[in-house]
């Protein structure tokens, strides 16, 4: 692996960082920590289009760039650093890539060039009331009639389904029990406008209400809403899932409280001096920075092996393997930083957003309550090492 990035690509920085401090003056987007997920703006999305930087490593006949998987984390890496919103990267990270691997040629001509130019958005229907980390165990069903599939279930923690025009959904299709659960399940594309679908606002412990319950009452779609082979979507979800997990998202959704919190020990006095002078809070703070770059290299290795064909393609599971570990070090850094914050602001981080004292106008109480998310979205921490201690390391799988 080359620790080096070419003369291009930082050209291609530069490009990344002037466009969105442009978009900052103009006042299109506000900095914010876990933006990507929090915050939204179609503006910013529609210039980013307009950039040809959605879809960027897509084969250029759907009208992707055909670029390197380095270039697209170099623009990630900008737009996270930025703390700006995102809401492109569902469609960007799973569904065009999905739609690459497994879909029909009907539905990538379709899909990939209006997610590239954002006139779609995608939301993910994965996890259920009985199924969150145990996805085999999805309910929900997609049965067989005539030329349709008849839909009745219900998703949840499905994030901006309220903004979304599809679900890409993972459904039940064949009820044989002597069939493993994780062998009848499919993938299906289905337009969030269709007659039987409810959704209810979820709203989560720090207010926030980006997630989603959705609910399919009878919910008819045709047959060529089917994405890959029948009863294939768990096995197809997984590789999915390797482009979820090792994105730089995983480590800098709240960049902007790390690098937030340092300005404030500079600016803050305690007991007559200010906070950066004392050795506790210097040595916690480097540990974190010395950690950052140390994830940054292992989701850096993530992208320079996608760039790697051929290694992909002979060892399946060297993907998965690094996809897995740079996610499970990257939420746990998240969660580290968050409790730093709390800790180095004592007891004034219990103080939300509004209050005059509450440090950094409130980030600090609200990343706290955030945080134990962090190890839970996209597979939990301990389902991320059983795959480590397994495919990575070819322990027993009991």
């Amino acid at each position: 692996m080359d620790f080096s990035f070419t003369e291009e690509q930082e050209k291609f920085r530069k490009e990344v960082r002037d466009f969105l401090e442009e978009e900052l003056r103009k006042g299109v987007f506000r900095k914010s920590v876990d933006a990507w997920i929090l915050e939204e703006s179609p503006e910013l999305g529609r210039h980013v289009a307009e950039r040809g930087w959605i879809g960027m490593t897509w084969p250029r006949e759907y009208g992707g760039q055909g670029r390197g998987y380095l270039d697209r984390l170099i623009f990630f890496e900008e737009i996270m650093s930025y703390g700006a919103p995102m809401d492109f990267l569902t469609g960007d990270r799973q569904i065009g890539p999905a739609l690459i691997a497994y879909g029909s040629e009907e539905q990538k001509r379709y899909f990939l060039p209006k997610i590239i130019n954002m006139e779609v958005r995608f939301c993910i229907g994965m996890s259920e009331p009985e199924a969150g980390s145990d996805l085999a165990s999805v309910q929900t069903k997609a049965v067989e009639e005539a030329d349709s599939f008849i839909i009745n279930g219900q998703k949840v923690w499905t994030s901006r389904a309220h903004l979304a025009d599809y679900i890409y959904l993972l459904a039940r299709t064949n009820f044989d029990p002597s069939v493993p659960k994780h062998r009848g399940l499919s993938d299906l594309i289905v337009d969030l406008k269709t007659p039987g679908i409810t959704m209810n606002r979820v709203v989560d412990m720090t207010g926030g209400r980006r997630w989603n319950e959705v609910f399919f009452d009878n919910v008819r779609v045709p047959k060529s809403a089917l994405v890959g082979q029948k009863d294939r979507g768990f096995i197809q979800h997984m590789s999915i899932l390797d482009y979820e997990r090792a994105g730089i998202e995983r480590l800098m959704a709240n960049y902007l409280l790390l690098t937030g919190i340092t300005e404030y020990v500079k600016q803050t006095e305690r007991n007559g001096a200010p906070l950066s002078k004392q050795e506790w809070v210097r040595h916690l703070l480097s540990d974190l920075f010395i950690k950052f770059e140390v994830g940054k290299l292992l989701i850096y290795r993530v992208a320079w092996l996608l760039d790697q064909k051929d290694i992909v393609a002979t060892e399946k599971t060297a993907l998965s393997k690094a996809t897995c570990i740079a996610k499970a070090y990257g939420t746990k850094f998240e969660q580290e930083v968050d409790r730093a914050a709390a800790r180095i602001s004592g007891p004034y981080s219990q103080l939300m957003k509004g209050s005059i004292w509450a440090p950094l106008d409130g980030v600090v109480s609200m990343a706290y309550l955030y945080s134990p998310a962090h190890t839970i979205q996209a597979g939990t921490h301990e389902i991320l090492l059983n795959v480590i201690a397994t495919r990575g390391l070819g322990l027993p799988t009991s």
